[in-house]
């Protein structure tokens, strides 16, 4: 029989693996899918634009009020809406359910990356080690969670193979780093899968989406939900103020502020294979029903880095691991400065995938993981914050997409991707001269003082969420 915690460090990734089926599939196919007058690129915008929104005061008003796995459960129904929203194609439907989604966005994984850091303190207290629980929670996390590029796309390449008037682009010398806005809109002859397969695509999603709700709601132990039910009786002693500004009040501390390059390059990183790649270079060349089978590789090796790294960092710690994705992120980005894709060459077309994969594994499993060791004590508001720079990074990728072309994208990339790491070494090194106390050593010091008569499993949430 496995404990309860390892049960608990199981569901959350299997809910987010359903989850994240579709609105990962969603995602990649939107610049092509909803193409007209930029449409689906623009909802994008808007959703991460509402996650910015949703950032600064929901997350922490949410968590202590319902607790994690409530927030997490609700939030999901509103990234379910967004399914929904292309079902009906059309400005009102798309924009208004990527709102929704954005509003759901920041509490779903604050209350998740809280729920991991909460479990692998519980987890540590009882092994008696230290940070590397909380690593490697984010390692299986993302091992699950990052193969829902596999099965979302995968959906979407077999269903849309099945429409045999998709085309591709003709006119080759117009893919990759030489193509520019004007001519991607007037060259070729790219036509929308027929509405029908859409909708079957569609059903399947809300249908997975809905089984991530069932995963929560019915599995998931509420380990918080003391805490939030005290919240919730003595919430005349923390004002809706306090509360609110949770989020910014971190914002006063150096340490934060340089963290900003390093959260928005994960949503440029991520942006540029999910908008640029795709489009420019995969459906250009080959086609739109290449695209899944494009990030199923994507997802397959982020998958498998994600826990490869989780584990790793034990042994190499973190700056090793930064540094080896800041890397393959350079060199990719300068080998699409000069690469001119061609249908002959299928293999490269997936070698980019694997490399961005595996660069992406370490953005998320270690920024992730550094949030939560850098900020104890305010957990909430810290992941709030990752949420609500990470979106900016999205949204400022997403907003000049269809304005500037392709070859200035990747000299923004390059450029965000050196001020990162400058900030970067910044941070680790302030870490070494003047270490974060952790959350168990915050327990001890309790133990020190004779606080009795606490449970430890509460005593130790009680430390993480204040």
């Amino acid at each position: 029989m496995i404990s309860q915690n390892t049960k608990n460090i199981l569901v959350v990734p299997f809910g987010f693996l359903s989850l994240f089926t579709a609105y990962g599939g969603l995602q990649s196919l939107q610049s092509s899918l909803n193409a007209e007058e930029g449409m689906g690129v623009i909802s994008l915008s808007v959703v991460y634009g509402s996650i910015i929104l949703s950032s600064m005061f929901l997350p922490p008003i949410m968590i202590k009020n319902l607790g994690c796995k409530w927030t997490i459960f609700i939030s999901m129904a509103c990234y379910i809406s967004y399914s929904f929203g292309n079902l009906f194609p059309g400005w009102a439907a798309l924009i208004t359910t990527s709102v929704l989604l954005g509003l759901g966005g920041s509490p779903l994984w604050s209350a998740k990356c809280s729920y991991l850091t909460i479990s692998g303190n519980i987890q540590a207290e009882k092994d008696k080690k230290g940070q590397d629980i909380i690593n490697q929670y984010f390692g299986i996390f993302f091992l699950i969670f990052q193969s829902s590029a596999v099965w979302g796309n995968l959906m979407s390449s077999l269903i849309f193979q099945q429409d045999s008037n998709i085309g591709i682009y003709e006119t080759l010398q117009y893919c990759g780093a030489a193509l520019c806005n004007e001519n991607f809109t007037t060259v070729g002859n790219f036509t929308r899968p027929e509405q029908h397969l859409v909708n079957i695509l569609l059903g399947c999603y809300i249908g997975v989406g809905v089984l991530a709700m069932v995963l929560i709601g019915v599995f998931l132990d509420n380990i918080d939900g003391i805490m939030a039910r005290d919240f919730r009786r003595n919430r005349g002693n923390h004002s809706f103020c306090s509360t609110f500004l949770a989020t910014f009040r971190l914002l006063q501390g150096k340490r934060l502020i340089m963290l900003i390059p390093l959260t928005m390059y994960s949503g440029f990183e991520q942006s540029f294979l999910s908008g640029e790649y795709t489009k420019n270079y995969v459906i250009c060349a080959m086609g739109i029903h290449y695209v899944g089978f494009v990030m199923i590789c994507f997802g397959a090796v982020n998958a498998l880095s994600s826990y490869a790294f989780g584990r790793l960092s034990q042994y190499t710690g973190r700056i090793a691991l930064f540094c080896f994705a800041a890397l393959i992120n350079l060199s990719c980005a300068i080998a699409l400065l000069f690469w001119k894709p061609h249908p002959d060459q299928l293999p490269v077309f997936f070698v980019f995938p694997a490399l961005w994969g595996m660069a992406d594994a370490v953005w998320q499993t270690q920024t992730n993981a550094l949030y939560g060791i850098l900020f104890p004590k305010h957990k909430e508001a810290a992941f709030a914050n990752y949420r609500m720079w990470e979106s900016l990074g999205f949204v400022i990728a997403f907003a000049y997409s269809t304005f500037i072309s392709l070859s200035t994208k990747i000299y923004i990339l390059i450029s965000v991707l050196a001020l990162t790491m400058l900030t970067y070494i910044w941070v680790e090194y302030n870490e070494y001269k003047n270490p974060t106390v952790s959350a168990i050593q915050i327990c001890d010091d309790l133990e020190e003082k004779h606080v009795k008569g606490t449970p430890a499993n509460v005593k130790i949430i009680c430390q993480t969420l204040m």
